[in-house]
């Protein structure tokens, strides 16, 4: 059975009576900036304490301090993404390539196949360590960190390549699991 657009998540979770004053405040913000407040914020909402530490270390992951600039990391999630065929993340993080880089089609692109993309060398070698995270963790050997070395990528910056593939693997996976769907403002974003 088909969900309806509006709906968040197929699956049937309690939903949270009240919000913490912070993430209200967090809500609020993301509806003024946004001028929507992201499903999977609201996926999360039914338990506060796992919806404080999600948007924690997705603010770190992506928002944090790196030398991996913001399109840099939205590439990354949309690289992961591809790999996972995540419909919610593809067109969220999509939109936010397609946003921050002021190409449209380079997020088509990173959605259908990073290697259609004119991406920079470090990029692209970012992105295929981040895959390669993605589809074999257990095949990364010193000269897939070292590639990145080669590329000007240091150890703190492999670290956060490292990160942000393995955290949109379980967004990923948590997306697919509890059929998220992305808010439809995403789709018609920097077109």
């Amino acid at each position: 059975m088909e969900n309806p657009p509006e709906a968040v998540t197929a699956l049937s979770c309690e939903k949270e009576t009240s919000l913490s004053a912070a993430m209200q405040a967090y809500f609020a913000k993301c509806d003024e900036k946004l001028g929507m407040v992201p499903n999977v914020l609201k996926a999360y909402a039914f338990n506060t304490e796992k919806l404080e530490a999600f948007v924690a270390f997705y603010n770190d992951l992506m928002l944090g301090a790196s030398n991996l600039s913001k399109l840099d990391r939205e590439l990354i999630a949309v690289a992961v993404s591809s790999v996972n065929r995540c419909y919610y993340c593809l067109t969220a993080h999509g939109a936010a390539v397609r946003q921050l880089s002021g190409d449209p089609a380079l997020g088509e692109q990173m959605v259908m196949n990073y290697r259609a993309a004119a991406l920079e060398p470090a990029q692209r070698a970012m992105i295929d360590f981040a895959v390669l995270v993605t589809e074999d963790p257990a095949r990364i050997v010193e000269a897939d960190r070292q590639r990145l070395r080669d590329c000007g990528f240091s150890d703190r910056d492999i670290w956060d390549i490292a990160a942000v593939a393995a955290f949109f693997n379980m967004t990923n996976r948590m997306a697919s699991a509890t059929d998220m769907r992305p808010n439809p403002e995403y789709h018609s974003l920097a077109r």
